[in-house]
């Protein structure tokens, strides 16, 4: 990503949208665990730059396949 791209940045239902629906307090364990993307304020609402949590959603789904693996 360089900076000439335009950043998206996602809302608590853009998440939403992405399949995440943990609660918002499950999301700040995780963010506080160092397991779920830290939030940007671009005002007083949290936002996630939208690579970031592709790039989480990559990671879960490699997690997944690796377990998979692992029990074939």
């Amino acid at each position: 990503m360089t900076l000439n791209e335009p950043i998206k940045l996602l809302c608590w239902d853009g998440l939403r949208a992405r399949g995440i629906k943990d609660s918002k307090p499950t999301i700040y364990r995780k963010i506080k665990a160092g397991k779920f993307p830290t939030p940007v304020y671009p005002g007083k609402s949290p936002a996630w730059p939208e690579h970031e949590i592709d790039a989480y959603i990559v990671g879960l789904i490699a997690q997944r396949d690796a377990s998979t693996t692992e029990v074939a």
